[in-house]
């Protein structure tokens, strides 16, 4: 067993590397394009976020691009809440077109992905760009996507998100441990791989949504709006999937500050693995747990004499040093400087966080604003 644990840990150091390579030859500026070269529809699915859709519609309100080449469409999921009410009344007074959707209140397995076909269908954009309820994004936001679109010819462009007023040590941690999400899906894409992306911040041109049939064939997955929609249309469309490396890009969100909202989130994304078509992404995945899984197996035989303490440390040196390098720079991009001295914290719970979820969702059930998914 020993060899095996010194193989998949010494070929996680050499992937990370990899992975901090691939994210330094990311191009990080597009030249600014006409603004006449699309007209965007943003998509924004919400359920009960009165105490946050005023900050996002206020920051779109805010947006460089012409008002005159976007649009606003706010799903609004049977919200309990004054949600649909705060949208309706910015929507009077707006400089730019909000328009309220409302779904009934119909169970589904998958509400957001309901949420998106929805507007998609009424939307007049040739560029849908989706992003949460709960997000912040810059002045520069949509005039860097839709530079991206126009330069590159993307048929989906996946964007960086970061969390916004770190306050507490578990801020920082879930800071760093997402940073390595957006750092290692951005590498999967300059690599041609496409593996990770974030609805929270994700275009692509409408056209081609249709053209894979949308989310035909994942209907059933509570989760995956986002990834297996890219999964679809990097089959279709090979090199088509871009990385916005720009830091006008990125959208900002809460960190969860109660660990039953956290796990369930973390649940329902990791209940994906088991359902990629891809093998890139599902390969990724079991190859991740298992070099987690050898950290913690190596720990235990260090522990019972079987490994020197000597070999244990610089089995940890070869996993850690790459990742610190490679979590470090992204940390930078996303204006996370303070967060990197946390890196050590992650890099001991994130093996056993990984194993954890890896297994708990055997077991297909989740939850999503106060309902059961499966």
């Amino acid at each position: 067993m020993v060899p095996i644990l010194w193989i998949l840990i010494l070929s996680y150091g050499f992937f990370t590397v990899l992975l901090y390579v691939l994210w330094k030859f990311l191009p990080s500026n597009n030249k600014k394009q006409s603004s006449t070269s699309n007209f965007i529809s943003i998509i924004i699915p919400v359920r009960n976020e009165q105490d946050n859709i005023e900050n996002l519609l206020t920051d779109l309100e805010k947006q460089s691009f012409p008002y005159e080449r976007f649009e606003v469409l706010v799903v609004d999921d049977s919200s309990t809440d004054q949600t649909a009410a705060i949208v309706q009344r910015l929507s009077l007074h707006s400089a730019c077109s909000i328009s309220l959707i409302s779904l009934p209140d119909i169970p589904t397995s998958s509400p957001k992905k309901r949420a998106i076909e929805t507007a998609i269908n009424q939307a007049k954009g040739n560029l849908i760009v989706t992003t949460d309820g709960d997000c912040r994004v810059k002045s520069g936001w949509l005039q860097a996507i839709s530079d991206c679109h126009v330069s590159s010819k993307a048929k989906l462009i996946s964007g960086p998100v970061t969390f916004f007023r770190e306050t507490s040590f578990t801020d920082h941690l879930q800071t760093v441990e997402f940073s390595s999400l957006i750092g290692s899906g951005a590498s999967a894409i300059a690599a041609g791989f496409p593996s990770l992306c974030n609805g929270a911040n994700l275009a692509y041109e409408k056209s081609a949504f249709f053209a894979v049939n949308g989310y035909d064939g994942v209907h059933h997955i509570a989760s995956g709006d986002d990834e297996f929609l890219m999964h679809k249309i990097s089959s279709k469309y090979p090199g088509s999937i871009k990385f916005l490396k720009n830091p006008e890009a990125i959208v900002s969100t809460k960190a969860h500050t109660e660990w039953p909202l956290f796990f369930k989130q973390r649940k329902r994304w990791a209940s994906k693995w088991k359902h990629y078509e891809s093998r890139t992404p599902l390969v990724l995945a079991l190859y991740i747990f298992a070099c987690n899984l050898s950290v913690i197996i190596a720990g235990l035989l260090c522990l019972s004499g079987n490994i020197s303490t000597q070999n244990f440390g610089i089995l940890l040196l070869i996993k850690c040093a790459p990742e610190w390098l490679f979590l470090g720079t992204i940390l930078h991009f996303l204006k996370k400087s303070v967060s990197i001295f946390f890196i050590p914290f992650t890099q001991v719970l994130y093996p056993f966080y990984v194993c954890f979820f890896g297994l708990i969702v055997q077991k297909p059930e989740y939850e999503w604003k106060g309902r059961k998914l499966r």
